[in-house]
């Protein structure tokens, strides 16, 4: 599993978005990204950090940034997800895990004394020239987009 360190090179991600279409990290050069990656569709944790970079979207954009979430669920969940909610942002499927571990964000987890494997959420920012800026391991999902701009100020 990688471990990615601000500064490196982001790791390509070539992916289905929420209506099948095919995305590229690279179709972003240019424009800094908001790569967030979260555990499962609507549950309640993601729905709040989903929900914040939504009321945040268009002064983020006006900032130069794009967001990105990404997870294991499948197009359709993501299609209800963003419906449910109103996610102006593409959604990636992985559900072969293939971003989430290219990231190291694919982990064991322990909830009530069992373990098993999950998505830490964690959000990287990249660079107009494809570099990991920033790295939030601990996200607030309440002021995720707060924590983004505490970054970069």
């Amino acid at each position: 599993m990688a471990t990615l360190e601000v500064g490196q090179k982001a790791p390509a991600i070539t992916a289905k978005n929420q209506n099948g279409e095919s995305i590229s990290l690279s179709d972003f050069m240019g424009t800094k990204v908001i790569l967030y990656f979260y555990p499962k569709d609507n549950t309640p944790g993601c729905t709040t950090e989903a929900c914040n970079f939504r009321d945040n979207y268009q002064s983020l954009k006006k900032e130069g940034f794009e967001i990105i979430g990404v997870s294991i669920d499948g197009e359709a969940s993501h299609q209800k997800f963003i419906s449910k909610h109103e996610l102006p942002f593409q959604l990636l499927v992985d559900e072969d895990q293939k971003i989430v571990n290219d990231y190291g964000v694919w982990v064991e987890k322990n909830m009530y004394g069992k373990k098993y494997m999950g998505t830490a959420r964690t959000t990287f920012v990249i660079d107009e020239r494809g570099n990991i800026a920033h790295i939030i391991k601990k996200v607030d999902n309440k002021n995720a987009s707060q924590q983004i701009r505490d970054l970069i100020k």
